[in-house]
């Protein structure tokens, strides 16, 4: 049996209802913390009484920076009753980079986990609209006293939940606004179709492996709560401590990138009886090898099914269903097609949509579309078009609406499930005086699929090291957009318009393989 309850429509419809329904049901288990639905509720609606007692209206953003913890789901629903926007934080980043995220979303309010305060207090002081930052260790006393009785917020299928910031092709991070939809649209339609491709059992028990601060990580933790089964989050992800939590838990269900699944299978332990519970497991976030797949359904030995999609889509909206997961298939290449309901288009420079079997940049029609980027009109317009995400991937529809995904037409590099943007790390070699210009590609690689891969125009009588650029970039950008391979040129190729020749950079690279993207 499927669970699917289509009374729920807004996150703090599924949460209310479970509470009610089974609170006793344990909802999420963070390191040997187990918490029910009915506490998860109770302790929420505190917490939603607290943030409006902060003084955060409705539509106020309230900002995380934390790793994975049972707390983060209790904030998370708390914005949702209080309607608040919820504003994750990738906890890698550096200070300027969490400087611009809460300046931008003027977050009120900064939950943070004690080990990044002083990177929180760090950009406090410049920041006109944050009041109070919360450390995560006195969460409990900072909600005391306040009821945990139900508030009444008017949420609509339509009104924005969370704000979740993407690296920038042309300068620095937008946030992109998803409502309550994001979190259903999936769901909803296969249901109304038939469609197994996603199910949930009244046994399963679903592993949060990747972090929350992702759109795929909070909607898949939706995809659970949604159906009221126990979620197992991960603090952060060590393939170590994945594979004994499957196996501890009798974890049934999860959603990891293809590095994850990797790093799973290189464990001494992995193995059919460590994995023997494993009853479907989702991939995405970025291309998989033939071979790894291959080798993940004959270890895990369950069912597969690949998602295709971008924060902006509100996660996924293409799907290589389990059916279509058969050794040898010319499918196997494929990223999947659109969920029933959704739609995918192929289209040239000029918009025109173009025949099966040529390559365009693939476009996305689905109802978990994101609202807007927040604060940047031209840039929702760009890539918004008529209810049509433009993804920035090349690729091509066949015959039977299967999309192929060859290439990027945005310069975007995908280091184990990590979208990150040469123009920020250009952007910041170009600060150090020894460097002229530069040029970063991706490249494969055969651990994390691409790797960062900078070339470097020395500025005349100048010297820099790889190592003397690695430890500059530490004080600039997070440590995983850090290129780990520099190349020395005198000249970067340029068209006759002066535009970097990014693919002639990268041809020595990937010559020989069959797509652009690994």
């Amino acid at each position: 049996m499927s669970l699917y309850y289509p009374e729920l429509r807004t996150a703090t419809d599924t949460v209310t209802f479970h509470a009610r329904r089974t609170p006793q049901q344990v909802a999420i288990v963070c390191e040997e913390r187990e918490v029910s639905y009915g506490r998860l509720h109770a302790e929420s609606n505190r917490t939603a009484h607290a943030i409006r007692a902060a003084g955060v209206a409705s539509g106020g953003r309230v900002a995380y920076l934390g790793k994975e913890h049972e707390d983060y789901y209790d904030i998370f629903f708390a914005c949702t009753k209080s309607e608040a926007v919820l504003v994750p934080i990738n906890w890698r980043l550096t200070a300027a980079e969490v400087d611009h995220i809460l300046r931008d979303s003027a977050s009120e309010l900064l939950f943070a986990e004690r080990e990044f305060l002083a990177l929180a207090e760090q950009v406090k002081p410049d920041l006109p609209t944050l009041r109070t930052i919360i450390p995560l260790d006195e969460f409990d006393e900072w909600k005391a006293g306040r009821p945990d009785t139900d508030l009444d917020p008017r949420n609509s299928p339509d009104d924005p939940v969370v704000q979740i910031y993407t690296s920038g092709t042309t300068g620095l991070p937008k946030g992109v606004v998803l409502a309550h939809r994001s979190f259903f649209a999936v769901r909803d339609t296969l249901a109304v179709h038939g469609c197994d491709w996603v199910d949930w059992h009244p046994d399963d028990m679903s592993l949060i492996a990747v972090p929350g601060f992702h759109v795929g990580g909070l909607w898949w933790a939706m995809q659970a709560f949604n159906a009221g089964v126990t979620n197992v989050a991960m603090r952060m992800f060590v393939s170590e401590d994945a594979v004994d939590l499957i196996e501890r838990w009798k974890i049934t269900f999860t959603c990891m990138v293809p590095a994850m699944l990797q790093m799973c299978l290189s464990e001494p332990r992995a193995g059919r009886e460590a994995f023997h519970s494993m009853r479907k497991i989702t991939y995405g976030g970025s291309p998989i090898s033939e071979p790894l797949l291959k080798q993940c359904m004959d270890v895990f030995d369950c069912e597969f099914a690949q998602f295709y999609g971008l924060t902006e889509t509100g996660n996924t909206a293409v799907c290589l269903p389990p059916s279509d997961h058969v050794p040898g298939s010319p499918l196997m290449k494929a990223a999947g097609r659109p969920y029933p309901g959704f739609d995918a288009k192929i289209v040239d420079e000029d918009g025109r949509q173009l025949p099966p079997g040529e390559i365009g940049e693939v476009c996305l029609y689905t109802p978990a579309r994101m609202l807007e980027y927040w604060n940047n009109p031209k840039a929702t317009q760009s890539t918004l078009v008529d209810g049509w995400i433009h993804t920035g991937d090349a690729g091509y529809l066949d015959v039977d609406g299967y999309i192929f995904i060859c290439d990027r037409i945005k310069d975007t590099i995908i280091v184990a499930g990590e979208n990150v943007y040469p123009a920020e790390i250009e952007g910041a070699l170009a600060k150090h005086p020894a460097v002229l210009e530069a040029a970063v590609i991706a490249v494969p690689d055969q651990r994390w699929g691409e790797a960062i891969h900078a070339v470097v125009v020395r500025r005349p009588d100048h010297q820099v090291t790889p190592r003397e650029l690695r430890v500059f970039l530490g004080d600039h950008i997070a440590s995983f957009k850090i290129p780990g391979q520099y190349e020395f040129i005198d000249r970067l190729p340029r068209n006759p318009s002066g535009k970097i020749l990014r693919r002639e950079l990268r041809e020595k690279y990937w010559r020989g393989m069959d797509r652009r993207v690994n």
